[in-house]
């Protein structure tokens, strides 16, 4: 069974942190919270970290893989270019309930599963996972259950689903369960929402008025 730290404890949640930390670079899998759910979150630059993230969901590589960032100056480092559309949707709405698709640079070294040369970016609004991805850098991270079932909105659902795959577990309390991040395209002329969740459509379009829904 994993290691788990109660990350409202400062002394726990420090030690948590260092321990993630470190099996990330290790190559193994942690559990952590989010903003919305629990994700098992894996180095998103170690390809067979993913696949071992891939195969504890029971999950197929024809769903990539989003990635986790800690800060938004990050994005401008894994994207080919920062349309001005998805500049101002990151602005408005990061850290928060928004994932951007873009065109990863193709000199990075990562393996997210059948992406066609696009990666789906997100900055949650958790300092435990923000606090993580900071040490870290940009992490493959999805819900921490199992495919086909209920995303965990608890440590101990994560741990339930997928324990016997992680090796630290983040307990930052319950999470709310909410939406789904609402996640639009933008690698076309026209932004395009794929998911609407957590941000309704007409919030995006306050900020960009032509966004395709």
């Amino acid at each position: 069974m994993p290691d788990v730290f109660d990350c409202s404890d400062p002394a726990a949640r420090a030690a948590g942190l260092d321990a993630a930390a470190a099996a990330i670079a290790r190559g193994e899998l942690v559990l952590l919270p989010t903003d919305t759910v629990y994700g098992v979150a894996a180095d998103a630059f170690t390809p067979a970290a993913v696949t071992r993230l891939l195969a504890a969901k029971n999950r197929g590589r024809t769903m990539p893989v989003p990635v986790l960032i800690g800060e938004a100056s990050t994005l401008a480092g894994l994207v080919v270019d920062l349309p001005p559309a998805a500049h101002d949707l990151a602005q408005a709405f990061w850290p928060g309930g928004l994932t951007l698709v873009l065109e990863h640079a193709p000199s990075l070294a990562w393996d997210l599963g059948d992406a066609e040369g696009t990666v789906a970016v997100r900055l949650p609004d958790d300092e435990v996972a923000r606090d993580l991805l900071r040490r870290t850098g940009p992490l493959a991270v999805s819900s921490a259950n199992r495919s086909g079932r209920p995303a965990a909105t608890t440590a101990g659902q994560a741990v339930e689903q997928l324990g016997d795959h992680a090796a630290v577990v983040l307990d930052g309390g319950p999470r709310e369960g909410l939406a789904a991040s609402t996640m639009v395209d933008c690698t076309g002329p026209v932004p395009r929402v794929l998911r609407v969740g957590a941000l309704p459509v007409d919030r995006l379009r306050d900020v960009v008025s032509d966004i395709e829904d």
